[in-house]
């Protein structure tokens, strides 16, 4: 047994099953490929790598072959290992994901030019339809060059998915690893949701007092970015309107900021007025029911009493429903009862805004990474869940796209 193969699986099993050839070029950035392999595999998938001559300059291959377990390929031989893994034959792999990618081994790809492993890897894997992924890393400079950004663009008109680079100094840095392993996820899910758009609100609103002082509560956001994780992940366009508390956002799916209750509404409206409609609108987020009065400047410490004054606040619920921004509809009810009063309650807001789903909890069995929830649909149909915030999440979203199949095209 390989060291490796305890590790299969640990983080998810996401990608059991699945065959992805890891091709790495001449890029400083191919330090990173031994930790990208390893994500792979925690993630349930088999890795096989396949180097260029400057790539072995900068990494080991030995150390690609104990990340991965398999021998590594750095030359093409009567074998045929291209066409094994990548030609039009039963086994082959599911994917081929060059990270990181130079702006040589780009050119060539988009050219059908094959003087490398890797770029007949590419040429074979495009002409059998093997899904490709390329993560570019470079100096500005090359990054910046027409014939680079042309070739970027003839890549994405290829079929080729391109993973846009970190920019900063002076380098286009090749993409985080978590991020290539989401995207390599999101490409072979299926694309349950593909092409549709997703909007989730998570977190929560902060009050001004005074120059000073702010009101909150207590949400994380953390089940909104594992409901925008699982959403992206199945293929759509997710927007993120997230507390400006809220942290551990993946930068792979589009986030807005939010700060007050007035704040979100107008965040809301921009992003209606940009797509007219979401498909999918989950709003997870703990928005208060009450705001104060702001106070002029700050208020001076020592005082034995204060009183605030608090007005409600406006029900963005309420408000984004009679504004039709959804097709589907998931609201969230947090309260301190549980069984069939904390059903009733939720039932009710339900009907009363007109919601297709909502969530309820028992605010005591809220945990800081797991949950006890019902999934309460209109017709009053109850699904029980108790786990991680993932698993949860991973739940309600394939409920949400099951029932959007069945809702016909307005």
């Amino acid at each position: 047994m390989h060291p490796t193969d305890e590790l299969r699986g640990a983080a998810s099993t996401l990608l059991e099953g699945r065959t992805i050839v890891l091709g790495v070029t001449g890029s400083i950035a191919a330090v990173e490929c031994v930790k990208l392999a390893r994500m792979l595999i925690r993630h349930g998938a088999a890795v096989h790598a396949v180097m260029t001559a400057e790539a072995r300059k900068i990494v080991g291959e030995y150390a690609l072959g104990f990340a991965t377990a398999n021998q590594v390929i750095t030359e093409l031989t009567g074998d045929l290992e291209h066409v094994a893994m990548c030609g039009d034959v039963e086994g082959r792999a599911d994917l081929l994901l060059i990270a990181p990618c130079t702006a040589n081994t780009l050119g060539k790809i988009v050219n059908a030019i094959d003087d490398t492993p890797v770029t007949t890897f590419a040429t074979t894997a495009i002409g059998t339809g093997i899904p490709l992924i390329v993560v570019p890393a470079m100096h500005n400079t090359m990054y910046a060059h027409e014939g680079v950004a042309s070739n970027i663009k003839k890549a994405r008109s290829m079929g080729i998915e391109v993973v846009d680079p970190v920019l900063s100094e002076k380098k286009a840095k090749m993409a985080p690893v978590d991020t290539i392993v989401e995207i390599a996820i999101r490409k072979l899910s299926g694309g349950g949701l593909q092409g549709r758009k997703v909007l989730i609100v998570a977190g929560a609103n902060r009050e001004e007092v005074d120059d000073m002082r702010l009101l909150t509560n207590r949400a994380t956001g953390r089940t909104g970015i594992h409901l925008a994780m699982e959403a992206f992940r199945r293929g759509a366009d997710v927007t993120l309107l997230a507390g400006v508390s809220v942290h551990g956002i993946p930068p792979h799916f589009r986030t807005v900021r939010f700060g007050g209750v007035m704040d979100l509404w107008e965040k809301v409206e921009e992003e209606l007025s940009s797509c007219d409609q979401f498909d999918i609108a989950l709003f997870p987020a703990g928005i208060s029911d009450y705001i104060p009065s702001r106070l002029d400047g700050k208020v001076p410490s020592g005082r034995e009493e204060m009183t605030l004054e608090l007005k409600p606040a406006i029900r963005i619920m309420d408000r984004f429903v009679k504004r039709g921004g959804s097709r589907l509809i998931v609201g969230f009810k947090a309260e301190s009862v549980s069984g069939e009063e904390l059903l009733r309650r939720a039932y009710r807001r339900l009907k009363e805004v007109g919601m297709d789903l909502i969530v309820a909890n028992d605010l005591s069995q809220v945990k800081e990474d797991s949950n006890h929830v019902m999934i309460i649909s209109n017709d009053r149909e109850v699904l029980d869940i108790e786990g991680s915030k993932a698993d949860i999440a991973s739940v309600l979203m394939a409920r949400c796209q099951e029932m959007l199949v069945g809702i016909k095209e307005s």
